[in-house]
């Protein structure tokens, strides 16, 4: 499926929400009547940044304007978008004109230059490390003329990438913990999609969720290191590999050191609706994305 195919068969009415945590509720912030995905919440709280139809937005919280950041050759911007801890940047994935296969770049700043961290396309990037020194990203790799589908670490700098995960089926979604020692991600090894959680050089892989009923993706790790929000596809509802859009899903939460799972909302969604990590600086509360649909 081509990119504008992609969008075009989306519900094409969405809105970015905020569930917070302490009244256990959420508020819309936008209401769209086009495809976005993947808020991520700016350190400084002011901002939410998503992608919609393969350009990256900055929506300012107060006043709800858009403006659009600017992307060079990267011209077809998918959900998988994370900002520098600490920093101004932006690393992103995208296509080029002409091939939207996706490859990894970085943005120095608001205004700074784009550059490719990751050439070889099929890749996919879900994090940076807290000393900015390395992204996290998944990627299809062909070994013994298998296409495979595993986690990566490579120089933020670039360079020669790393991996990390050579587990049968789907590894996606890595992102670093807020101390730098673990990633988490998402694994379909054991038949179900669950959440795992490695060592930052890919040893000690151990599961962390475990509901038989449900695919579970895309763990975000709260600023304050304490608990994990995640997306839930009902087993049935699609393969275990999949990440499908316009679904009923729900938003779970976890301890960080692992522990009962917690249902915080139930939605219509999937694809586009928590891809990248999206917590407040605060650790309070978290935006979302839904779509119009069943719940």
């Amino acid at each position: 499926m081509s990119f504008e195919e992609y969008n075009r068969n989306r519900c094409q009415r969405c809105r970015i929400e905020i569930f917070d945590l302490e009244t256990g509720e959420s508020r819309t912030v936008k209401q769209f009547d086009r495809v976005v995905e993947a808020p991520n919440w700016t350190e400084d709280g002011k901002y939410l940044v998503f992608n919609s139809y393969g350009k990256l937005y900055r929506l300012n919280l107060e006043t709800g304007e858009e403006e659009t950041i600017e992307t060079g050759e990267a011209v077809t911007c998918n959900n998988d978008h994370v900002l520098e801890p600490g920093g101004t940047g932006i690393a992103f994935s995208s296509g080029i004109e002409g091939d939207e296969d996706s490859r990894i770049f970085v943005k120095e700043g608001l205004q700074g230059k784009v550059r490719m961290v990751v050439s070889e396309p099929l890749s996919y990037l879900h994090g940076w490390s807290p000393d900015r020194k390395t992204l996290a990203f998944c990627a299809a790799r062909s070994y013994e003329g298998k296409l495979e589908w595993d986690i990566y670490s490579v120089p933020a700098k670039g360079g020669e990438e790393v991996r990390l995960t050579d587990a049968p089926g789907l590894n996606d979604g890595p992102e670093y913990s807020r101390d730098g020692k673990y990633i988490w991600f998402n694994s379909v090894r054991t038949g179900l999609m669950q959440v795992w959680r490695m060592d930052a050089d890919g040893k000690r892989q151990t599961q962390m969720t475990f509901d038989e009923n449900m695919n579970s993706w895309f763990p975000h790790v709260s600023p304050d290191g304490t608990k994990v929000v995640y997306v839930c596809y009902h087993k049935g509802d699609l393969e275990p590999g999949e990440h499908l859009p316009d679904k009923n899903v729900e938003i779970r939460m976890i301890p960080a050191e692992g522990g009962q799972e917690k249902t915080l909302v139930k939605l219509f969604g999937g694809q586009g609706t928590m891809n990248v990590n999206s917590w407040s600086p605060d650790s309070k509360k978290f935006a979302y994305v839904s779509y119009e649909g069943e719940e």
